[in-house]
């Protein structure tokens, strides 16, 4: 009986999406007590910054050191990778996995526009992870850190990127519908 039981679980299909009105009601909650609990919003692009300075200290850390952007995440011996930022993205990690899992969403498998082969998808999954992050660089803050923390504290910088990664997001759309069709 426990192998039919477990065989019948391992054939299920996937499990059904969250509603998308009681996620976002749940992601406003959860952005509120990262206000109250820790004194600052989500965000996750400063955790690359922070890879950067540390990796760039291993390397040269004379030139990290004396770099006006990086110097002072790696000043007096400092760590970039101990904060909070570091902790809120592991967490962010293993949080999705665990939800893919229970799920049973997770899957190893490269998406993207189903008219091109898997180089040319990848090509461009990595293009646009590197433009999303020199955007959220540029801008100081990422749809989670400037979008959704910087809104929620009615800061004008955050309906500004919101209003421009949404209009690149529809601009980037049209452009390679063509990829998806």
């Amino acid at each position: 009986m426990a192998s039919a039981t477990g065989d019948l679980h391992k054939h299920r299909g996937p499990g059904a999406y969250w509603n998308a009105h009681l996620a976002g009601a749940l992601l406003g909650l959860t952005l509120l007590a990262t206000f109250v609990i820790t004194g600052h919003g989500l965000g996750a692009s400063g955790f690359t910054t922070a890879i950067a300075a540390r990796a760039a200290a291993a390397v040269a850390p004379v030139s990290t050191a004396s770099n006006a952007y990086l110097g002072s995440m790696v000043a007096e011996g400092r760590n970039p990778l101990n904060a909070w930022i570091t902790w809120q993205v592991v967490g962010l990690a293993l949080g999705a996995l665990a939800s893919a899992l229970w799920a049973r969403r997770f899957d190893w498998r490269i998406d993207g526009p189903t008219r091109l082969r898997s180089l040319p998808r990848t090509a461009m999954a990595l293009l646009g992870g590197v433009l999303a992050g020199f955007g959220a660089r540029i801008s100081a803050g990422c749809t989670s850190g400037l979008g959704l923390s910087g809104s929620a504290t009615l800061a004008i910088a955050g309906f500004v990127f919101l209003a421009g990664f949404f209009a690149a997001g529809v601009l980037s759309g049209f452009m390679l519908k063509r990829y998806w069709q």
